[in-house]
This record gives structure tokens, sequence and C-alpha cells, in this order.
């Protein structure tokens, strides 16, 4: 019977000694209150044998029933059927055990088997059909003792007392696993979040690497063959720098991967200087060495992709001949700007890999990136905390 197992600890999840330990609790309290009345009964000496007999049976079957449909109401995975046969099993020993006990003159403890079923029936439906079921179950115990024949008004109120009690208990224990339960998968959903934020990101400096290594191999690459009938010697030693970027593009992929690179904007500006001069593009740069060191580590890695966004863009997407970068710290504002002429279009909706994410990751430190597209001129203005930086 594959619904009884509870020690079993869930593999999946690292709430099986919190489920373990809920499942025994509601399993020892709602029992040995279901034992001590209704074994107490049976044990009375005026009790016929066999209506001994059939309550021995139904207090059997009534407590059997009742873990099973505990154990399955506290599975780990998503919320499982109410199981109808071991319902009715469950339901049949309480009315048998109930009946025989009220038929016996009980005050009120008949109604406990079948308020023990009911709270943990219960538990398997939405809030208002579940407190519908129980303000129903208390009404027909407060019905059924009021013509049972037993002094009144106890006959008529003990037993939606004990429902209501009874319901109120089991209801709360099971409340708090699956609080517990909510929590975790609360939890579980942040971790494969992370991991998943954690991938675009690795995506998005890959993208980086490749796209601006790459463009630069492409631009010499032409570069070179243009010389080679002409200068062999200027084209071999464009091609020596090739393969520098070549190998230096495979560093920085391996570095990436094993997740020790950080890009600076002071290396950035400083290569930038270098490709858009081999390019034949005219880059003025005003940067404060000073400025740059007031940055903190994350600070500068952010601005230093812009850069080399920037620097790419300029060579894929347009035709400069002028390019103007400007970086400035004012107060408490880092503000880096790169724009050039010779834009051919703004970036459209498939710069999500490039710019667009870039933006993203500013926007989660607290700053910003913008760009505009104005006839042949073209801007990236970054802006990020420089004195909080290191803390975001």
């Amino acid at each position: 019977m594959r619904d009884l197992p509870i020690d079993r600890i869930d593999q999946e999840t690292d709430l099986g000694g919190f489920r373990r330990g809920t499942w025994w609790s509601v399993t020892a309290t709602t029992g040995i209150f279901l034992v001590f009345v209704a074994g107490a009964w049976i044990m009375d000496p005026g009790v016929a044998p066999w209506a001994r007999a059939a309550g021995a049976v139904a207090l059997t079957v009534t407590g059997l029933a009742g873990m099973v449909l505990l154990s399955r109401r506290m599975e780990p995975g998503p919320a499982v059927r109410l199981p109808v046969l071991w319902t009715a099993a469950g339901g049949a020993g309480a009315a048998v055990l109930g009946a025989l006990m009220l038929a016996r003159g009980d005050d009120g403890r008949w109604s406990l088997p079948a308020a023990l079923v009911v709270s943990i029936v219960a538990a398997f439906l939405r809030p208002v059909p579940r407190w519908a079921l129980i303000i129903a179950t208390a009404a027909a115990a407060a019905a059924v003792g009021a013509v049972s024949g037993a002094p009144l008004p106890g006959a008529a109120l003990l037993p939606p007392c004990v429902v209501l009690v009874t319901a109120w208990a089991t209801l709360g224990m099971l409340w708090g696993w699956d609080v517990a339960k909510r929590l975790n998968d609360v939890r579980r959903l942040a971790a494969e979040l992370a991991v998943k934020e954690e991938r675009l990101r690795f995506a998005a400096d890959l993208h980086d690497i490749q796209g601006h290594h790459l463009q630069v191999i492409a631009l010499k690459s032409e570069l070179a063959a243009r010389l080679a009938g002409t200068d062999p010697a200027r084209a071999a030693a464009e091609m020596d720098e090739v393969r520098r970027l070549a190998v230096d593009a495979l560093t920085d992929t391996r570095a990436v991967v094993q997740g020790y690179r950080r890009t600076t904007l002071d290396a950035e500006i400083a290569n930038a200087t270098g490709v858009l001069a081999a390019a034949g593009i005219d880059a003025r740069m005003s940067v404060e060495p000073a400025d740059a060191a007031r940055l903190a580590g994350p600070s500068r890695h952010l601005l230093g992709l812009v850069m080399r966004e920037a620097t790419t863009n300029v060579l894929r997407h347009s035709r400069a001949r002028h390019a103007e970068v400007d970086y400035r710290v004012t107060g408490d504002l880092a503000r880096l700007r790169v724009a050039n002429d010779g834009a051919v279009a703004a970036p459209g909706p498939e710069a999500g890999s490039g710019l667009r994410t870039l933006a993203e990751r500013l926007a989660s430190a607290g700053g910003e990136l913008t760009w505009e597209h104005d006839d042949d001129r073209f801007a990236v203005v970054a802006r990020l905390p420089a004195a909080t930086a290191e803390a975001r």
C-alpha cells in the first residue's frame, strides 16, 4: 500500500523532516483522542460482544483511512485529489462507530470519529467549501444530538463543539505545513531564477567579448587583405595583430567561463583608442585618470562593458570618421558618453543582447543607459552612482 510509508524522506525537497514531524503530530493527536474515546467505549463491560467487535473494526478502518488521507494531503508535490475510496471507507467507519456509541447513550463523544474524518477531508478543499462542510457537519451533529433522546441542552451543544474544535486543531497543524511548503517553493523558485539570471549574464558577457573581438579581427583582416599587394610588411603586421586578438579572445572566453574576468573602464578606453585609430577613426578622449580611480570595481566593470559595446557598435553599425569619448565624475555621479558620426541607423529591437541588456544591468545597479540618434550622429550615455556603487 503506497500511501502509508510516510517515513520515506522526500528527496525532492528539504522539508522531509518537517513533513514527517507534522504528519506524526497530527496522526498522534487525532489517534490518541480517537482511541481514548472510542477505545474506552469498546472496553466497557456493558457493551455487547458483537457491538464491541463491530466497534473495533470500525475504529481500525477509521484510523487507517485517516492515516492514508493525511499522507496524501501532505504530498510534497502539487495538490492531489481527494482519494474517494479511502474517504468513503473513513466515512463509513466513523458513521458505524458513532452510531454504536450513540446507541449506548453517549453524551456527545460519538461525534469525534466523524469530526476527525471531516476535518481531514476538509483540508483537501478550498476555504469556502471547506468551512461550508465543517459548519454543515456541526449543524448535523447538533440535530442528531437533539433527537437522540440524551439530556438537553448538552446533547445538542457538545457534538457541534467537538466538530469545530477538532477541525480547528487539525487544520491549524496542516496550515503550518502548507505555509512551510509554500515558502520552500518560493525559495526554490528564487534559486531557479538566480540560475537563469546568471545564464543571461554569462550570455551577455560572452556576446560582448566575442562580438568585440570578432569585429576587430574582421576589420584588421580586411585591412591586411588590401595591403597584401602594396605593403606586405604592413599586411604581415596587421595579421600578427589579428593573431594576437584571436589569442586574447580565446583567453577572455575561457576567463568568462571560469568566472574570473572583470572588465575595467580604464582598459576598455585604452583598447578603444587603439582599435578606433586602426580603423581610421579620429577618436578624441576626454578622461581624467583620477575620476576613473574613484569608482569601485563593480562600477568600473559595468562602464567598461558599456565602453566595449559602444566601440563595437561604432565599428559595426557606422561609417564613422570621428568619435568622442567623455568620462567624468561629478559629485556622486559617474557619466560616460560615447558619440560618433556616420551613424547608419539607430539600434532596433534586435539590440536586446547589446545596449538593452546593458541598460537593464545598469538599472539594477541604480544607474541608467540611454542612447540617441540624430541625423548621422549617434551617442550612448551611461550614468552610474559613484559613491554607492560598491555597496550596490
